[in-house]
């Protein structure tokens, strides 16, 4: 499995890293920016990424745009919907808004930091990744 993490918090993103490194290969990014080019590269190089971890809360671009951005990239070139990227969103935040419009926007799952690895592993799963 392919694994893109965005976050800009260093010790999330160790963290997220060393545990998503067990299901596959995992590339690293610190913005929604980043996330945007390397999920463009991936699918211009032909190996999109199977899962998408994006923090709601990132500099310059944050992971609600950064989700936008990703499902239209996907919408203009017609990826078909079983090879589509399933989009974990990770918050620290309460905000009941911004997950429900991060799901509106097509995020398939979210995990609330510090991230609890059993329940990480449980959206993995009803999402079909595991």
């Amino acid at each position: 499995m392919r694994i893109l993490i965005a976050e800009d918090e260093m010790i999330s993103r160790k963290f997220i890293y060393k545990f998503l490194s067990k299901y596959g290969e995992c590339d690293l990014t610190i913005d929604g920016g980043e996330a945007i080019d390397a999920y463009m590269l991936a699918l211009d190089e032909e190996e999109p990424y199977d899962l998408v971890c994006l923090d709601i809360m990132m500099p310059d671009i944050d992971g609600i745009k950064a989700l936008k951005v990703i499902r239209n990239i996907e919408k203009e070139r017609a990826v078909p919907e079983s090879k589509k990227a399933r989009i974990i969103m990770t918050t620290a935040l309460n905000d009941v808004d911004k997950v429900q419009q991060a799901f509106d926007y097509g995020s398939e799952g979210y995990a609330v930091k510090p991230i609890n690895t059993k329940k990480m592993i449980d959206v993995m799963k009803r999402i079909g990744l595991l």
